[in-house]
């Protein structure tokens, strides 16, 4: 039997690895199937006994919560725009102050 398994050429399947993967699985499946008698009654006290109510993390569960509705969404987007809006409008007027600024820098350099 061989030791090396092919190397792959990726035009088609390899039937060694295939293979191998089949009698790896096999041999799993053989292992554990003695332990599902322990494991089933193992795993349905761990749930009465032990886990912690689980938290259902959605969107909707969060929304009913806060009170929240679709609307608040547009209102919050139509607020967000207002304040970039009014951000840009600030640094326009900033940059034109700085402009002037600059303008008037130059005037005096140029009059000295």
């Amino acid at each position: 039997m061989s030791v090396k398994v092919s190397e792959s050429t990726g035009y088609g399947p390899n039937t060694q690895m295939s293979l191998f993967g089949y009698i790896m699985a096999a041999v799993l499946v053989i292992v554990l199937l003695p332990l599902i008698p322990v494991l089933i009654p193992v795993w349905i006290l761990w749930k009465v006994f032990v886990a912690e109510e689980e938290f259902g993390h959605s969107f909707e569960d969060w929304r009913r919560d806060t009170g929240r509705t679709p609307d608040d969404r547009a209102a919050a987007a139509a607020e967000a725009e207002s304040a970039a809006a009014e951000a840009e409008a600030a640094e326009g007027d900033d940059a034109a102050d700085d402009a002037e600024s600059e303008d008037e820098t130059e005037q005096a350099a140029a009059e000295s």
